[in-house]
C-alpha cells in the first residue's frame, strides 16, 4: 500500500479547510463543556490564572473575554418596576437522592444526579428540562442591585435538545438548611468523593416564592460557553452561620466577577 501523502489541487485543499473550519465552529454540548470544565484544573479564581485571564488559558476558551452573552451579571430590580412581562410559568418536580456522591472537583462543592434518568425535572415556557447537577459558589455570583448573597446555589438541568437551564438560589444567613446540612457533613475537604448517608430533596433548595429573573447567558466558568438559560430566583433561602463558614473554609471564594450585560433582556416574573 503506497503511504505517500496525495497532493490535492489548491482549490480543493482551500475548500477541505473551510469544511474543517466550519465543523470547528459547531456548537458542542453544553453538558460536555460543564464536564470539561468540571475535570479542568487549569483555572482559578485568584493567582494568574484568575477570571480576568480565562481567555488566555485555553485555546476553546476565549469566549470568556469575546462573548456579549457572558454570566453572571447585576440584576438592578429597580429598573424593572416598570416592565410587563408574563406571569411565572415553572413548575419543579424533584424526586428525593438517598445516599449519593458528594464531590469536591477543585472548583466547588457538587451533587450529582443520575441522568438521564433521574427523574427530577422543571418545567418552564412548556419545556420540560432534567436535573444534572447542583453546586455552590461563594459569595454568590449574579448579584441584585449591586448586592451579593453569602452563598449561591446553581441548579442545573438539561432538556432532551441539550440546551440548559440554571436556577441560580441565593442564599442568605438565617436559619440552616437541612439539604445544605446534609450535604456539607458529607463534603470532602480535599478533592475527591465521598457518599452522604441520607436524603435530600432540592425541593427543599427552594424558596416558597418563586418569582424569578429570566435571561440569556452562558456558563460562569470556562469555556463560558453561551446559550444558557438563566433563571434567577427572586427570594432567596437561608443557611445557619455555620453552614456558610464550613463552605467558606473550603472555598474562600469561587465566584467569577459581574459581566456586561450588553442590552440583554431581563424579565421578571411574579
Amino acid at each position: 500500500m503506497n503511504l505517500t501523502p496525495k497532493k490535492f489541487p489548491v482549490a480543493l485543499t482551500g475548500i477541505f479547510a473551510s469544511v474543517i473550519a466550519l465543523i470547528s465552529a459547531l456548537p458542542v454540548g453544553l453538558l460536555s463543556d460543564i464536564k470539561a470544565s468540571q475535570a479542568s484544573p487549569d483555572f482559578s479564581y485568584g493567582g494568574d490564572k484568575n477570571p480576568t485571564n480565562w481567555d488566555e488559558l485555553h485555546q476553546n476558551w476565549a469566549i470568556c473575554e469575546s462573548g456579549t452573552q457572558q454570566s453572571p451579571i447585576d440584576i438592578k430590580p429597580s429598573l424593572l418596576g416598570g416592565l410587563l412581562s408574563p406571569p411565572a410559568n415553572i413548575q419543579f418536580n424533584y424526586q428525593s437522592l438517598t445516599n449519593f456522591p458528594v464531590q469536591n472537583n477543585g472548583h466547588t462543592i457538587q451533587v450529582n444526579y443520575p441522568f438521564p434518568s433521574g427523574g427530577s425535572t422543571m418545567t418552564i415556557d412548556g419545556k420540560t428540562y432534567e436535573l444534572v447537577q447542583f453546586h455552590l459558589h461563594t459569595p454568590s455570583e449574579h448579584h441584585l442591585d449591586g448586592e451579593a448573597a453569602a452563598l449561591e446555589l446553581h441548579l442545573v438541568h438539561q432538556n432532551q435538545q441539550g440546551e440548559l437551564a440554571v436556577v441560580g438560589v441565593m442564599i442568605e444567613k438565617g436559619t440552616a438548611n437541612s439539604n445544605l446540612e446534609t450535604v456539607l457533613a458529607n463534603m470532602p475537604p480535599q478533592t475527591g468523593i465521598n457518599t452522604a448517608n441520607g436524603t435530600i430533596n432540592a425541593t427543599n433548595f427552594l424558596p416558597t416564592n418563586k418569582s424569578h429573573y429570566i435571561y440569556q447567558g452562558s456558563l460562569t466558568t470556562p469555556p463560558c460557553s453561551q446559550g444558557v438559560k438563566w433563571i434567577v430566583l427572586k427570594n432567596p433561602i437561608t443557611a445557619s452561620q455555620a453552614q456558610i463558614d464550613a463552605f467558606t473554609n473550603v472555598y474562600q471564594v469561587n465566584a467569577r466577577p459581574i459581566q456586561d450585560l450588553n442590552l440583554r433582556p431581563i424579565q421578571l416574573r411574579n
